[in-house]
């Protein structure tokens, strides 16, 4: 008889900790992302290799030539989107080719993109996400450096996974530059 309930109570202490432990293995729900978060998750979802054609309407010199490279890149842990434009088949130096870097990451709050310029400033744009999270939107929030010519504004459009659009605007003597890249993954 002893050893039948010294099972049975080994039996139950079995199961008691095992549901225990099952209990102390589930977590809270994982709080809900910010729309920053969201938004940034949207951005980093671009990370790859593209290419595609520029148009800039108010100086057509600058459309239909070489195709733009760009490469995105998630770093430091996923907090950070590097964003690397170039002409494509060009080599990779920026002391002698046009070579802008873009960094995206959630400050508190907010979406926030740092454009590294070859103007030789830094603009500081916050970015919200459409309803249909389709668009991001990015407005200048402030700058570091020289403001006569400076990127103000940009709007990245997703059309589907190998395809998005990027319109960014170029202020220049208070003058709006806009260009227009279509752009298709290449991986």
């Amino acid at each position: 008889m002893k050893p039948r309930i010294a099972l049975s109570v080994l039996s139950v202490l079995l199961a008691t900790t095992a549901f225990a432990q099952s209990d102390a293995q589930k977590s809270p729900a994982d709080p809900v992302p910010s729309e920053a978060q969201k938004s940034f998750a949207t951005v980093k979802g671009l990370a790859g290799e593209w290419e595609g054609p520029v148009t800039v309407p108010e100086m057509p010199e600058m459309s239909g030539g070489k195709p733009m490279h760009l490469s995105m890149r998630v770093t430091s842990r996923g907090n950070v989107l590097v964003h690397e434009f170039q002409e494509a088949g060009t080599p990779l130096d920026a002391t002698k080719y046009d070579h802008p870097v873009t960094m995206f990451y959630v400050d508190g709050d907010q979406l926030t993109l740092i454009h590294y310029c070859d103007a030789g400033n830094r603009p500081r744009m916050t970015g919200k996400m459409s309803s249909d999270s389709k668009k991001v939107e990015f407005e200048l929030k402030d700058i570091s450096g020289s403001t006569e010519m400076h990127m103000h504004h940009s709007v990245f459009t997703i059309i589907d996974a190998n395809h998005h659009l990027e319109d960014w605007t170029f202020m220049m003597n208070d003058k709006p530059i806009h260009a227009h890249f279509d752009l298709t993954r290449k991986n």
